[in-house]
């Protein structure tokens, strides 16, 4: 079976992974073992640990959604009455073609029917929502080494760096049922025409 194409972003992304995993057991090896026991040192091992958390988990829970069955038809992905002038007021229209996207192709209308992007906007969607919880979790780490704030506010801007792609795909899904809705009122109609 031929090997899957990275994108530059997951590229990079796994690379963080595994620098930020091998950076996090030296130093933790260095400060629990007292070969260097220095506050520092300890911060850059968690510093590391976290980056490593909050990514490696996303990965993680991201291969699993893989292979469940989401549908863009479930009523959860359904436009809440305000979600319109909420991306008019956040202007997710300007600038939500900048956010980075971890596998482009699967949103690839050369490589995907629209009913299939519609779905994996879903599965995205899904994916994000877990990323929520997994931020909100992290903050238990203050338990370990102290700091709640620290963990709070790292929560909190990880949350914020979530809710982009939520919106994004929020605010593109409809168009793009849209546009499948439309394209299947014109096969119909053409299909009718050639039975006349």
């Amino acid at each position: 079976m031929a090997k899957k194409n990275e994108s530059p972003v997951a590229i990079f992304i796994d690379g963080v992974i595994l620098t930020t995993f091998l950076v996090s057991v030296v130093a933790f090896v260095l400060y629990y073992s007292n070969i260097y026991h220095n506050g520092t040192i300890l911060w850059v091992g968690i510093v590391a640990f976290m980056i490593m958390y909050h990514l490696g988990l996303r990965i993680f829970f991201g291969n699993i959604t893989s292979k469940l069955v989401i549908s863009y038809k479930n009523r959860f992905f359904k436009p809440l009455f305000f979600e319109a002038s909420l991306y008019k007021l956040l202007r997710v229209r300007k600038w939500k073609e900048k956010a980075l996207t971890y596998d482009p192709d699967a949103f690839s209308p050369k490589k995907h029917s629209w009913e299939e992007i519609a779905n994996t906007m879903s599965k995205s969607e899904v994916d994000h929502w877990i990323n929520e919880v997994i931020s909100v979790v992290s903050i238990l780490f203050s338990l370990l080494w102290g700091e709640f704030y620290i963990f709070l506010i790292t929560a909190i801007l990880a949350m914020l760096f979530d809710a982009q792609f939520i919106l994004i795909q929020r605010y593109n899904r409809p168009l793009v049922i849209k546009h499948m809705e439309k394209k299947a009122k014109l096969l119909e109609k053409r299909a009718k025409k050639s039975t006349c």
